[in-house]
């Protein structure tokens, strides 16, 4: 049994969490208490814990995250609907290329963000779901005029 100083329970050691550091191999705080006392730090330093993740995953802030929102339209960047409300990333440089939705962001990663798959996608849709021809070619301008 130990007694956790914010709450002032006597608890299992079980349910504090695990820290190799300490002299009993238990954080000072039972779970509860320790899963609050890094929710207030994150709000403290950071502001909220969405802006915490974009920090710590992408560099970016939730305000710049919401600037790039407004600066294309409020929409997806690749379907258009509206408020999209995911970062887009290159996996190999880490770069930020947008805000997507939902499924247009996780269509790219499923895609493994390779252009060669995408286009044979837009190939395969056009021969087995009588998409018309113009498809297949805007497909083709699209990808001649961004290389």
């Amino acid at each position: 049994m130990k007694r956790c100083p914010d709450c002032r329970e006597w608890k299992p050691c079980e349910e504090f969490p695990r820290n190799r550091r300490s002299r009993d191999g238990r954080h000072a705080y039972c779970k509860p208490c320790h899963n609050e006392r890094g929710r207030e730090t994150r709000e403290r330093l950071y502001g909220g814990g969405r802006h915490y993740q974009l920090r710590r995953r992408y560099g970016i802030g939730a305000a710049d995250v919401e600037a790039m929102i407004e600066a294309q339209g409020r929409v997806c960047l690749i379907c258009g609907r509206s408020e999209p409300g995911h970062v887009d990333h290159d996996h190999a440089t880490g770069k930020v290329r947008g805000v997507l939705c939902f499924n247009c962001n996780g269509g790219l990663g499923q895609f493994r963000d390779d252009p060669d798959a995408l286009f044979n996608a837009v190939g395969y849709l056009a021969r087995n779901d009588d998409l018309h021809d113009t498809t297949l070619e805007r497909a083709r301008g699209l990808v001649k005029g961004s290389g």
